[in-house]
């Protein structure tokens, strides 16, 4: 595990970030050789790439305050941290990292300082991939409509790129070691060190000693997600876009596909994601979108049907 990956005058740059904004990069960097090549404005692209990037950070942490489970915590961080309970060790609590007052009754710690702004400080930690698509995707759809950039080719393009960009976001999340799975078996299991997410998940449930512990070995849910956006990629560009039958079809065909995925890797997941009917928030919003994508489908492939038949009989495409 390396949450850091390197620091300059000071200012440590986490492994997430540089390899999430190495994603960003490579996406919007392929949008604009795409744009050029259709005959369209590169710098739209690049435009709709900054703003999705800075509404998908929103979208994320948004939604990772209302659905992870800490809503309360980061409330009564304003108003009273001693309803905080922090589930580390006494040790812990004395350091200068927390600095917080140990209850013994209850064997927690509690946060001394108020702090009314924690629920924005998505740099600390806390981001939900759902919560950063739904943002982007509203930002894009503003964007796009707004400069009179043919939607649904944008979005065809957006399809193929974001799972590459998503692969390189899960190598970040295995590198800081958040996101991860449950206690396995498998030979391909790993451990993390002590003081991981892992670690302190699994002192908190009470299945190791110490936070300080290695971890037992666990699913490494962030390689199985991120070998599933490449492959996902690899399909939609090299098999879904070459056979496409209107435009929007490669958009949906990746919501789709990643939303099933990442329904069944959930169930492998550890990590605090929220859950209501047995299912975690990812896997409800996940089911909505495929159900949306199949209807998207169906509005789409019929609109095109009825569209009228264009030079040497072949439909007119949007």
């Amino acid at each position: 595990m390396q949450g850091r990956l390197f620091t300059v005058f000071d200012i440590p740059f986490p492994s997430y970030f540089i390899l999430l904004l190495t994603g960003f990069l490579f996406a919007t960097l392929a949008g604009s050789l795409w744009a050029k090549r259709i005959g369209q404005d590169p710098d739209v692209v690049v435009d709709l790439g900054l703003a999705m990037l800075l509404a998908g950070v929103m979208g994320a942490r948004i939604l990772h305050v209302f659905a992870d489970g800490y809503f309360w915590d980061y409330v009564h961080l304003c108003t009273n941290p001693s309803l905080v309970d922090w589930k580390i060790t006494q040790a812990e609590c004395a350091s200068d990292k927390y600095a917080g007052v140990w209850d013994a009754a209850k064997n927690v710690c509690h946060p001394t300082q108020t702090d009314c702004f924690a629920w924005a400080k998505f740099w600390a930690g806390g981001l939900t991939y759902y919560g950063g698509f739904i943002g982007a995707s509203a930002a894009g759809f503003w964007l796009l409509k707004r400069d009179r950039f043919p939607f649904w080719k944008a979005a065809d393009m957006a399809g193929m790129v974001i799972p590459i960009g998503l692969g390189f976001g899960r190598m970040g999340c295995l590198l800081a070691g958040c996101c991860f799975g449950t206690p396995s078996s498998a030979p391909w299991a790993l451990k993390f060190p002590g003081h991981s997410p892992a670690s302190e998940a699994e002192f908190k449930a009470g299945l190791i000693q110490s936070p300080f512990e290695p971890s037992l070995p666990i699913h490494p849910t962030q390689i199985y997600e991120s070998l599933a956006s490449f492959a996902i990629a690899a399909i939609l560009i090299f098999f879904v876009h070459a056979r496409k039958r209107y435009d929007g079809m490669v958009f949906f065909a990746f919501v789709a596909l990643y939303a099933t995925a990442r329904f069944v890797i959930e169930f492998w997941r550890n990590d605090d994601r929220g859950a209501f009917l047995g299912l975690s928030t990812s896997q409800l919003i996940g089911l909505a979108l495929v159900g949306a994508a199949f209807a998207g489908h169906r509005v789409l492939l019929a609109r095109r049907s009825n569209w009228p038949p264009g030079p040497a009989g072949r439909t007119i495409e949007a």
